[in-house]
């Protein structure tokens, strides 16, 4: 499988102590995801696209995804259909 960068808009908000949630992503400028729940966030790296940041582990309809915010651009790993 192939993966790009593919650049997207994140609906967060911020916490007095400076913590970021994300709580959707819109993709493709129409297409709205609620993000269920933030599970986790650290400094790491976007092995499949390169590039590194902060990578945002989230559920998404019961499944846990990667969004990633790299100096205020947010981006996921999306698969090249061939």
């Amino acid at each position: 499988m192939q993966y790009v960068k593919k650049y997207i808009t994140v609906g967060a908000y911020h916490t007095p102590e400076g913590k970021t949630i994300p709580k959707f992503i819109i993709i493709d400028d129409d297409h709205k995801i609620v993000i269920d729940k933030l599970v986790t966030s650290c400094r790491a790296a976007a092995t499949k696209v390169g590039g590194s940041g902060i990578r945002y582990t989230v559920m998404i309809r019961g499944l846990e995804k990667f969004i990633f915010e790299d100096e205020g651009k947010w981006f996921i790993e999306e698969i090249v259909q061939n």
